[in-house]
């Protein structure tokens, strides 16, 4: 038995989120989830990890839990938490409810730096000054804490929790945007105060910024002077774009360093040396093509916009997140390839793009150590969760060294194969195939095709949430392909299913399934299908276009295409591939599911969570009206709190449950037994 035999046992493994390395290269920072004491929500907790061989120690324990740790040049940590403050003036303040800015010396007790009333965001923090950057949301208008918690208690008096929108967006993923506006502020780690005072002043760097700042990322100069930010920008037709900005600290002065039109510049990184900046450039999608994306270099101090020096000319993939090499003469990046998730390098002058790893895995959270000796990351794969591994630049084929780690390593229910197909239009199909450990001739698996969301992703790494090793502890064998739409195959790839979801992606789909079912350790009689997200919508078309599964479950799935596109919260991102559906319906008409209902004759099982603002509740509430009064057969799986992932344990346990119940029922002949908590 393994912890895949068990959906309580599942959810208590401890996930590793993110790595930082301290100054000194000696130890990391690694952010780590795991089940609260009430097994009710997941609480995020700050671990050291030795670079060398001492076991792990967690430095932080609340109730409310520590995310986002960053390293100051003394090795003090900053990190993000609603953890309540232990003096008199804390307790009384209001800001308890909201996180705030932690110092975590080196040696001692951790001390609370500043509370922003609309709460504390992401922080970046500078290589050699005590210098930070925090981004925090307030209110238009307001300047400084007090006025703005003052606009929060007098709305909170009067029960108003009405947004007034101006700009574009409303909703982003799972939360509202606004009332408030995210602004950037600065600040020096100073000395603790024993009365319990704050130990830092903030300044506002951007005040009444409007929507610029929202999701946006930003990095802090080395000598703390300067930051680099995105910063959206409204486009033509109700379009966005975001454009990178320099901000002066001293003088909260701004000038924009990367714009170009139909471009998004994001994940800024500045050198060691803070001449240059390194970001992701990403091409908007429009109605004839998929977007591309590559890596640019630009000078930190050029006082005219461009759109930056291409560092990977002719690099057919799409570059995740960069960091610097030590030195600052290269930049290591990652990009999907081939159902892997490598490390490449770069040099910044004119060299060739070099592969560091070369194993199945994906890797994460990259920090280079200051002798540029080594460099660390997360490491993953589909069928191993992350773990801190270090690698040797001098020798990377020698391959990563596991460091000790706070969640130990785990043992799968089965084994892992690569397979591909040819699909109708002759392109090479790929997947991973997940297997039980008896799958044979004699004891042939019944499958389980679930395809990924996105679309533009692959399977290449370990998931949580979507997760094959608990199908397969269950004696089912998993699919995951990489059909058209899916990265790290090169751009035409993408592009093979541009505007056509319901096309090629289909075909590539049904094409790796028939290679798959024609394998004797494969029951072809005995098949199911499931899908997330984009994999909900292939859910959703799969079951009016084939009849050869017996089970189909969609979560989070689009349904009408022409609703989507009034109701999600990005609408840009529709206008741009499939166009309006009021002027240009062909799309909507050639790709919506809602149109074949009338040919689903499979079970369904329909999942959606209430806060999901990406793919919205009336997509799932729409299908399962229609399909209900079709006379077809359908259940519906609703999670009045959970968003287009469902995160709390309890609810993973639900959603989990009642999955293997449906395809028990329809795919083993199981009588349906209710899952006990529903």
């Amino acid at each position: 038995m393994t912890r895949f035999h068990d959906l309580d046992d599942y959810v208590r493994i401890p996930a590793i989120t993110s790595l930082v390395l301290s100054p000194d290269g000696s130890w990391l920072a690694a952010s780590v989830q795991s089940p609260g004491p009430e097994r009710k929500k997941l609480i995020s907790s700050v671990w050291r990890i030795d670079t060398g061989t001492a076991p792990p120690v967690r430095l932080t324990r609340s109730a409310e839990g520590e995310s986002g740790p960053r390293f100051l040049p003394d090795g003090s940590l900053l990190f993000v938490s609603k953890r309540p403050e232990p003096t008199a003036k804390a307790s009384s303040d209001g800001a308890g409810d909201k996180p705030a800015l932690w110092l975590l010396p080196p040696g001692g007790e951790a001390r609370r730096m500043t509370a922003p009333p609309g709460g504390a965001g992401p922080v970046v923090t500078a290589r050699s000054a005590a210098a930070f950057l925090l981004a925090a949301p307030a209110f238009t208008g307001t300047d400084g804490f007090e006025p703005d918690a003052a606009r929060r208690k007098a709305r909170a008096d009067a029960g108003v929790n009405a947004i007034l929108h101006e700009g574009q967006m409303v909703r982003y993923w799972d939360h509202d945007l606004g009332p408030d506006c995210v602004r950037l502020l600065a600040g020096e780690a100073g000395p603790d105060d024993p009365a319990g005072a704050e130990a830092c002043e903030v300044r506002d760097l951007t005040p009444d910024p409007g929507r610029a700042l929202d999701e946006q990322s930003f990095d802090l100069a080395p000598d703390g002077t300067f930051a680099v930010s995105g910063w959206q920008v409204p486009e033509d037709s109700g379009d966005l774009r975001s454009d990178l900005v320099v901000i002066d600290i001293a003088t909260a002065g701004r000038r924009v360093l990367l714009s170009e039109p139909g471009h998004d510049f994001g994940e800024p990184a500045i050198s060691p040396d803070g001449e240059l900046v390194v970001a992701v450039r990403s091409q908007h999608d429009s109605y004839d093509r998929p977007g591309d994306a590559t890596l640019v270099l630009a000078a930190a101090a050029s006082e005219d916009a461009g759109s930056g020096r291409d560092l990977l000319p002719g690099f057919d993939r799409q570059p995740l997140t960069a960091c610097w090499a030590a030195d600052g003469r290269s930049v290591y990046f990652t990009a999907d390839d081939n159902g892997r998730r490598p490390i490449f390098a770069v040099g910044i002058e004119a060299g060739p793009v070099t592969r560091i790893t070369t194993d199945d895995a994906a890797y994460d959270s990259l920090a280079p150590a200051p002798d540029g000796r080594v460099l660390y990351a997360l490491r993953s794969s589909v069928a191993e969760p992350p773990a801190p591994v270090r690698i040797e630049l001098a020798d990377p084929g020698a391959g990563p060294v596991r460091l000790p780690s706070p969640a130990d390593a785990v043992e799968i229910p089965g084994r892992l194969e690569e397979v591909s197909a040819t699909a109708q239009d002759g392109a090479t199909v790929r997947a991973w195939l997940a297997l039980p450990h008896d799958a044979s001739p004699q004891s042939k698996a019944p499958l389980l095709l679930w395809v990924h969301g996105g679309p533009v992703m692959s399977w290449n790494a370990w998931s949580w949430r979507w997760n094959p090793w608990l199908m397969v502890a269950r004696g089912f064998a998993v699919l995951l392909p990489d059909p058209a739409l899916s990265t790290g195959y090169g751009q035409s790839f993408i592009a093979r299913g541009h505007g056509g979801w319901g096309a090629r992606p289909f075909t590539d789909l049904m094409a790796i399934t028939d290679a798959v079912t024609a394998r004797p350790d494969i029951d072809e009689d005995r098949t199911a299908m499931m899908g997330g997200s984009f994999g909900g919508y292939m859910a959703n078309w799969i079951a009016g276009h084939t009849t050869r599964f017996r089970a189909i479950v969609s979560h989070a799935g689009l349904w009408a295409l022409d609703q989507m596109f009034g109701t999600t919260d990005g609408s840009y991102f529709w206008r741009r591939i499939f166009g309006h559906p009021s002027t240009e319906p062909e799309r909507y008409l050639a790709n919506s599911p809602h149109l074949h209902a009338d040919k689903i004759v499979t079970p369904v099982l329909i999942i959606h969570g209430d806060k999901d603002y990406r793919v919205p509740i009336g997509e799932a509430l729409r299908m399962y009206a229609e399909l209900r009064a079709a006379g077809k057969s359908v259940k519906f799986l609703y999670f009045p709190d959970e968003n287009h992932w469902i995160l709390k344990p309890g609810d993973v346990k639900v959603w989990y449950s009642t999955v293997f119940a449906f395809l028990d029922e329809h795919v083993l002949g199981k009588e349906w037994q209710r899952p006990e908590l529903l």
